[in-house]
């Protein structure tokens, strides 16, 4: 059997691998949805909030939503009808939006880092510097890379002929998992796909160094104790999505073929496709005083709507 973009529906079928532990998936699920939709909502909602880092912060959100809702609700229809079918155009669909929003949310984390630089070495002219053109440039700049990624990756493994098994090694169509069932040779699209992730995740990443270097300096220079701590604090939250959501991809796709069970690829989307997008809004919201701030004016304004 040839798998072709032209295939007739009923032979171009793939199956996928099992999720381990679905109810487990489901809860990070239900709390990433949840998460992300009541941050979006607050930053929406409140004036305090409509500030350069929380627009920022309402995108990565937006695309957390939209990278947890391209993955596991195909899981849990799979695990809930006892298939593990997925199309070979669905397959190629969710390649491009998976790769379109890691590169996208890769590349907003980077810029986000520069913006922190920006509000602690240049606090006075912070307004100025990250006016709302420069923040729409940053955003769109940010979707447009992934996007043109993703689209890129899509067509090239969707115009690969597949042979023989149709089974799909992971537990959603990742481009890699998808390229061992190809029938012809494809280390020029390994090629290319290495680049890719090389320019996706070491340009935002290095920007990301070299602001938390600058960032670093100026809170040397900082004389009051308060300010130093304001400083870490803003810092922090950042520092530990950057962890988590590059630790994870650089595991994934920055090691030699040879070093890579597919369980360990495995494990290591995990993090980006359900972890991540549920870590980032705890992570942003729980240790920031604004939007807690946030969250307990609208449930006063709940609670006194429902008295009335």
């Amino acid at each position: 059997v040839i798998l072709t973009l032209g295939s007739p529906p009923q032979a171009s079928l793939l199956s996928l691998c099992p999720c381990r532990d679905p109810p487990t998936v489901m809860v990070v699920f239900t709390v990433a949805l949840c998460g992300n939709v009541l941050l979006i909502f607050l930053i929406y909602m409140d004036p305090q909030l409509h500030t350069p880092m929380y627009f920022f912060l309402s995108q990565l959100s937006l695309m957390d939503l939209m990278l947890v809702c391209n993955v596991v609700p195909k899981m849990a229809a799979n695990f809930l009808s006892g298939r593990k079918s997925i199309s070979f155009v669905g397959c190629g669909i969710q390649i491009g939006f998976f790769v379109s929003l890691v590169g996208s949310e890769g590349l907003l984390l980077g810029l986000m880092a520069y913006d922190r630089y920006v509000a602690i070495s240049h606090p006075l002219h912070y307004p100025i510097l990250m006016n709302q053109k420069v923040c729409l440039q940053i955003i769109g700049s940010s979707w447009a890379f992934g996007i043109i990624d993703g689209v890129i990756q899509m067509v090239a493994a969707m115009s690969l002929p597949y042979c023989g098994s149709r089974n799909v090694d992971h537990f959603f169509c990742e481009v890699q998992a998808l390229l061992k069932l190809a029938c012809v040779d494809t280390s020029l699209f390994d090629t290319l796909l290495f680049a890719c992730c090389v320019f996706m995740l070491l340009l935002p990443f290095s920007i990301i160094v070299a602001s938390f270097a600058c960032i670093l300096g100026a809170v040397l220079r900082m004389r009051s104790a308060q300010t130093w701590k304001k400083a870490l604090a803003t810092c922090s939250s950042h520092l530990t999505a950057v962890t988590v959501f590059y630790g994870a991809a650089m595991f994934m796709y920055l090691r030699p073929r040879r070093y890579r069970p597919p369980s360990h690829d495995k494990v290591a989307s995990i993090f980006y496709t359900v972890l991540t997008p549920m870590l980032n809004p705890l992570i942003y919201s729980l240790r920031n005083q604004e939007v807690m701030g946030a969250l307990r004016k609208a449930l006063n304004h709940c609670r006194i709507g429902s008295q009335h």
